[in-house]
């Protein structure tokens, strides 16, 4: 019998017979600028900034997580675009004119990625 979506997240299964290279590539690039967040979040925790770091490393690795077992892929997707994009005009305010080679390497990975769950909202539908 196959398993359904519902059976494999009560389960805790993943879910990547269904990934697709752009998936993958979306999976990747979450878990690059995930990274990044978690380790500024370190580096800054004895200050309020430090949390907001930690805390979108954590929303990336839940994502990415929500993504390999199926979770509401679609609606993901959705709220990852602004999720991200979000970050970017709050990035350049906080560190203009001293952007720094991680912060624009990172900025990259985040337009790249907002473009791929753009790319996999559109096909979901």
């Amino acid at each position: 019998m196959a398993s359904t979506t519902a059976d494999r997240q009560s389960e805790g299964t993943l879910a990547t017979e269904s990934l697709t290279t752009l998936h993958w590539a979306g999976i990747g690039l979450a878990a690059i600028t995930g990274a990044i967040h978690l380790w500024l979040g370190v580096s800054f925790l004895s200050s309020p900034m430090g949390l907001t770091f930690l805390f979108a490393g954590v929303v990336y690795v839940g994502a990415i997580i929500g993504v390999l077992l199926d979770v509401r892929r679609r609606l993901l997707y959705l709220l990852g675009i602004p999720f991200t994009a979000g970050q970017i005009p709050i990035w350049l305010a906080v560190n203009w004119p001293d952007l720094g080679a991680i912060g624009i390497g990172d900025k990259v990975v985040q337009v790249a990625l907002i473009a791929v769950l753009a790319v996999l909202y559109r096909r979901s539908g």
